[in-house]
């Protein structure tokens, strides 16, 4: 004779175990993998060619454009990297992911009068990160 052991919601979501990351979190890797290297992009160009980058007039953010430069490179080797290490589902890659976009949206907010399209562009990608993982963790949690 079988027994028949039912199993609940409850118990089965802390049961699962996933060893990758799923849904939004991968999507949120991909978007900084993406954004990392168009950060990291724009660094080189603002440390090779400082020249190619005009102001859009007067900013109270005017800085030298090579500091910059250093500046958007190492933040977008530390997002590409965060985005990577987000394949493993780690919580600490997910807290390393927000606070670097974090950091990427306001180094490329007062990157604005340099590059506008471009800053506005990596903005709204790290604005989707932050999102992706923030909200992404209820939503995985109640499909497992």
């Amino acid at each position: 004779m079988a027994t028949h052991v039912s199993e609940t919601p409850t118990t089965r979501a802390q049961t699962y175990h996933k060893p990758f990351a799923a849904g939004w979190t991968l999507f949120a890797a991909c978007l900084m993998i993406f954004g990392g290297a168009m950060a990291i992009l724009e660094g080189i160009g603002a440390v090779i060619n400082n020249t190619r980058y005009v102001v859009t007039g007067s900013y109270v953010y005017s800085f030298n454009v090579t500091g910059w430069g250093w500046l958007h490179l190492s933040l977008g080797i530390l997002i590409f990297l965060a985005g990577c290490a987000l394949f493993t589902g780690a919580v600490w890659a997910r807290v390393v992911g927000v606070v670097a976009a974090g950091f990427g949206m306001l180094a490329n907010f007062l990157w604005l009068p340099y590059y506008p399209f471009w800053a506005i562009v990596l903005i709204a990608v790290n604005i989707f990160v932050i999102w992706a993982l923030t909200a992404g963790t209820h939503r995985e949690a109640v499909r497992a």
